[in-house]
C-alpha cells in the first residue's frame, strides 16, 4: 500500500511538473532561411501539408490562424503562422522544429494533438527549415487567436502529458527524406500529408495504438467517415492502376470514383498542386498497403416494406434524373461520370452510412481542379427531406439494384446531423 501511494505521488508530480523545451537537431547546414529556393521549397511543402486549410479562418487572411477545429472534446483554434507578434515573429527555426517534431511550443508548452504532430514528427529537419523559411517570408498579419475551448480533458498540460505518454513517441530516426519512390510515398503519407489524422480509428480518448493506421476512422466532430485505405471495398486503392490513383488526387475524379466532403477540400487545396513525382510516389505507396477487410457484408435483415416503398418514391422524385432509374449513374459529354452510379457503389455499401447522410443533407460537391474545373454537384436536401424521408431513401438505395447494406434509421440520421454541428 505504501509503495502504491509513492507511485501515485510520483505520477502526480510528473503530470504537474512543467514541461521544458527539449533539445533539437541543429539547423540544416544546407538551409539558408532567406534563400529563394528554400522559401519556394517551403511554399510547396505547405501545399503538401495543406497548412492553409486549417490555419486560415474562413474569410480571413491566409495562414493567420483562428479557424475553429471541432473535436469530440471541444474546439481547438489554429495558430497564426505569419511573422507577426501574434504569430511566429519571435520564433526561430529550432522553435519551429520543436513544434513539428516534439509537439511543443517555443516555451515548452505541450501542443494539442489536433495539430498533427504525431505525423509531423516524421518530417525531416531540412523540410522543417524550408517550411519555416516560407512562413517567415509571408506578410505579417496581426491576428489574436481565441483560446481553445476543451474543458478538462486535453485542456490542461497534465492531461496532454498523459495523452502523449499513451500515444506519442517522437521519431528520432528521421534524417533525410527518402529518394526511393515507395519510401518517398510513405514519407509523404505518414508525415506532412498526415493522412492518418483522419483515417485512423480512434478510441474514446482520441488516440490509437498505431497513430499512423489507415484502417478508417469516424470523424465524429464533423459527421463524416474517413474510409479504410486498407480495404478496397472502402477507400483502398490496391486493386487500381497507379495512373487512376494519380488522376483521382489530381482532378478529384477517376473512373467511377468522385471525391466529395472533406477529401474534396484536400484535393482542391493540396494534392492537385503536388509535383507529379510525389503524386505517383503516394499512389505507389497506397497501392502497396496490405489488404485488410474492414467488414464482410452479409445478407441483412428484412427491411420495412413501408420504408422501401417510401424510399423508392423519394428516389424517383429527387434522385433518378441524375443517378438513373436503376442507379446506373450518368456520364457527361466527355464520357466521364458526371453523377456516379449508386449500384455497387462502395460509399453506398459502407457499414457506416455517415457519408451518405451528409451528402443528402448538405449536398455532394467535388473539388474544382485544373483538370476538372467545373464539377457537377448534388444539391442539399436538408430543407426538403425530414429525418424519416432520408432514412427511407437511404434504406432503399442500400438495398436496390443488388446492393445489400444495413438499413438506415431516423436515429442514425439525427445522430449524424448532431455530430456535424449543423
Amino acid at each position: 500500500m505504501g509503495l502504491l501511494l509513492v507511485l501515485l505521488i510520483c505520477a502526480g508530480a510528473w503530470l504537474l511538473w512543467p514541461s521544458r523545451p527539449v533539445p533539437v537537431q541543429p539547423l540544416s547546414t544546407t538551409a539558408r532561411l532567406d534563400d529563394t529556393a528554400t522559401i519556394e521549397r517551403g511554399r510547396y511543402l505547405a501545399l503538401v501539408g495543406n497548412c492553409q486549410g486549417c490555419h486560415t479562418e474562413r474569410g480571413g487572411a491566409a495562414f493567420a490562424g483562428g479557424r475553429g477545429i471541432g473535436t469530440p472534446f471541444g474546439t481547438v483554434y489554429s495558430s497564426n503562422l505569419t511573422p507577426d507578434g501574434t504569430g511566429l515573429k519571435d520564433w526561430n527555426a529550432d522553435d519551429f522544429w520543436r513544434a513539428l517534431h516534439h509537439g511543443q511550443s517555443r516555451d515548452g508548452r505541450l501542443l494539442n494533438p489536433a495539430f498533427p504532430y504525431t505525423n509531423t514528427t516524421h518530417v525531416t529537419r531540412p523540410d522543417s527549415d524550408a517550411l519555416f523559411a516560407f512562413f517567415r517570408s509571408l506578410a505579417p498579419v496581426a491576428s489574436t487567436v481565441p483560446g481553445n475551448a476543451l474543458g478538462r480533458y486535453l485542456g490542461s498540460q497534465a492531461a496532454l502529458k498523459a495523452w502523449r505518454a499513451l500515444y506519442f513517441r517522437p521519431d528520432d530516426t528521421v534524417t533525410a527524406a527518402p529518394v526511393d519512390e515507395l519510401q518517398r510515398g510513405a514519407y509523404l503519407v505518414n508525415g506532412l500529408a498526415h493522412c492518418s489524422a483522419c483515417h485512423v480509428p480512434r478510441n474514446a480518448l482520441g488516440g490509437s495504438s498505431d497513430m499512423l493506421s489507415l484502417a478508417g476512422g469516424f470523424m465524429a466532430a464533423q459527421g463524416w467517415y474517413a474510409p479504410s485505405l486498407l480495404d478496397p471495398a472502402e477507400g483502398g486503392v490496391q486493386e487500381r492502376e497507379v495512373a487512376d490513383i494519380v488522376a483521382l488526387f489530381q482532378t478529384g475524379r477517376s473512373g467511377t470514383h468522385i471525391v466529395t466532403g472533406p477529401m474534396a477540400e484536400v484535393v482542391q487545396h493540396s494534392t492537385q498542386h503536388w509535383e507529379s513525382s510525389d503524386l505517383r510516389a503516394m499512389a505507389v505507396h497506397l497501392q502497396a498497403l496490405p489488404v485488410t477487410r474492414s467488414r464482410v457484408l452479409t445478407t441483412t435483415e428484412a427491411r420495412s416494406d413501408k420504408a422501401l416503398t417510401q424510399g423508392a418514391r423519394i428516389y424517383e422524385q429527387q434522385c433518378a434524373q441524375c443517378h438513373g432509374a436503376q442507379g446506373q449513374g450518368t456520364r457527361g459529354n466527355d464520357g466521364a461520370w458526371a453523377y456516379p452510379a449508386l449500384a455497387g457503389n462502395s460509399t453506398v455499401l459502407q457499414g457506416v452510412p455517415a457519408n451518405l447522410v451528409q451528402a443528402v443533407l448538405y449536398g455532394g460537391f467535388g473539388p474544382s481542379t485544373a483538370g476538372h474545373p467545373r464539377p457537377f454537384g448534388m444539391p442539399p436536401f436538408v430543407l426538403e427531406l425530414n429525418g424519416q424521408d432520408i432514412a427511407d431513401l437511404l434504406t432503399y438505395v442500400r438495398s436496390a439494384w443488388g446492393n445489400d447494406a444495413p438499413a438506415v434509421s431516423v436515429l442514425d440520421v439525427q445522430q449524424l446531423r448532431n455530430m456535424a454541428g449543423k
